[in-house]
Parts: C-alpha cells; sequence; structure tokens
C-alpha cells in the first residue's frame, strides 16, 4: 500500500495503491490528512487507478477525504475507480456526495445508472 501525494496550483491528487483494508486504511487516513492540511486545495483529486482490492475500510477513507475537503471548502474527485472498489463505494452511495470517474474513464454514476452495468451487460 502506498499513498503519493502530489500538488500544482490548488489541485492535490492523491494517488493510492494496493489494499484499501482494514490493516492499511488508518495510515491512508493520517498521510492523506496531513497532505491536504499542508496543500489547502481547492480541488482534491483521489486516483483509485492502483487499488488492488477495498473493503468497507475504502468507505471510511473517502469519507474522511470528503469530510476533510468539505472543511476548507474542496471539491473532491474521485478517479481511475477499479470495478471491485465501485461495487464497495456505490454500496454506500457515496456517489451521492462527490464525482466518480471509472478506471477507464467513463463518469460514475448518475442517479439510476451504473456505468458497470451497462458494461458487463446488466
Amino acid at each position: 500500500m502506498a499513498v503519493i501525494c502530489t500538488g500544482e496550483g490548488r489541485v492535490l491528487t492523491v494517488n493510492v495503491t494496493g489494499e484499501v483494508d482494514h490493516h492499511h486504511a488508518r495510515t491512508i487516513m493520517t498521510e492523506m490528512e496531513q497532505a491536504v492540511g499542508a496543500a489547502l486545495p481547492r480541488q482534491l483529486i483521489l486516483d483509485l487507478s492502483g487499488v488492488t482490492f477495498m473493503d468497507s475500510s475504502g468507505i471510511a477513507v473517502l469519507l474522511r477525504a470528503y469530510r476533510r475537503a468539505s472543511e476548507i471548502g474542496a471539491a473532491v474527485r474521485v478517479t481511475g475507480v477499479p470495478e471491485q472498489a465501485w461495487k464497495v463505494l456505490k454500496t454506500a452511495g457515496l456517489e451521492r456526495l462527490m464525482t466518480f470517474e471509472s478506471e477507464t474513464g467513463g463518469k460514475n454514476p448518475r442517479p439510476g445508472r451504473d456505468t458497470y452495468e451497462t458494461k458487463t451487460g446488466k
């Protein structure tokens, strides 16, 4: 598991790789909060394209990021969301709080539409 934070202007990108589970969630949240506190971005981009597995702890990670970004008036966008992680996050309804983009670049979701359902034909 790795968290790499890069910033340009008032945009902070947090790249998360590896497993986002109960063993790693606290570390991810701590590193992300430190980076947000230092950068005070206007936009926080969470890049999950390197995530290989996510359990419900990933919900807590994204909610913490959303809460912290809201405190400083920043927008949150989640990019590169792998299908397995998307299933976990969609179950929690996080698409109502923040913008998601799939690993193929498609926007996830609009109310009543799920790009993965279209992709798998369900």
